[in-house]
């Protein structure tokens, strides 16, 4: 039995995992683990070599050429390093949203990533968040989380944090992208979307930053018994 406290968050995309987690582990004093920014930053190689998300051979066959480090700096936040090149601000973009979403459907980059997650928790008190953390990554995290939000908040939450990045972007095409990422991550063959039985939901809708951070807290907290 670890002696580290492990917490899944889980739920889908812009409901705010990423935001939330790292402000949640910096105050608890966990490691933060940004998983889908894994996939992004895979799923970005793949398109520097022109490879797509369905192309399996093509991906089976650059995976070796894979190099990727996580980071972290002295704010906590999690730097994604490929081939020696940090790209945390290159696979923030809508195009690598669709690209990671479409590897990891890929039984093959899910494997490839697996043993470097789970070392993660073995090795710290972690807070991870994805779309299968409590479910396949961490089956017997310490504490289990799903954060959601309904559709037309995810979207004008993740229209704000890239206007305010300086991308070009439509409220519409935001709206659009989420609805097709939340039926992707839903049905995909592997590992898809769901709630563990045993995760606490919580639904942001309503609530601030502040309210969920303090509600996840109180969660963590409870369950964890410390």
């Amino acid at each position: 039995m670890s002696d580290f406290v492990s917490v899944a968050i889980d739920g889908p995309a812009g409901a705010g995992k990423s935001t939330i987690a790292r402000r949640v582990a910096a105050e608890l004093g966990y490691l933060y683990v940004d998983t889908g920014a894994i996939y992004r930053t895979v799923g970005y190689h793949m398109s520097l070599m022109g490879i797509g998300p369905k192309d399996t051979d093509g991906i089976r066959r650059c995976l070796d050429d894979v190099n990727i480090d996580v980071r972290y700096g002295e704010d906590g936040l999690q730097h994604m390093i490929l081939n020696g090149a940090d790209v945390t601000d290159a696979i923030r973009t809508p195009e690598m949203s669709a690209m990671a979403s479409g590897v990891a459907t890929q039984s093959c980059v899910r494997d490839y990533l697996l043993d470097m997650q789970r070392n993660l928790a073995r090795t710290n008190n972690v807070l991870m968040d994805g779309r299968d953390i409590g479910t396949v990554v961490l089956p017997n995290a310490t504490v289990k989380i799903f954060l959601t939000a309904s559709v037309g908040v995810r979207a004008e939450r993740r229209f704000k944090e890239l206007v305010a990045k300086g991308q070009d972007v439509k409220y519409e095409d935001i709206y659009t992208d989420i609805v097709k990422r939340d039926e992707q991550d839903m049905n995909r063959p592997i590992a898809p979307l769901r709630c563990a039985d045993d995760a606490e939901v919580v639904d942001s809708s309503q609530m601030s930053i502040d309210q969920v951070v303090a509600e996840l807290k109180a969660i963590i907290r409870k369950k964890a018994g410390k």
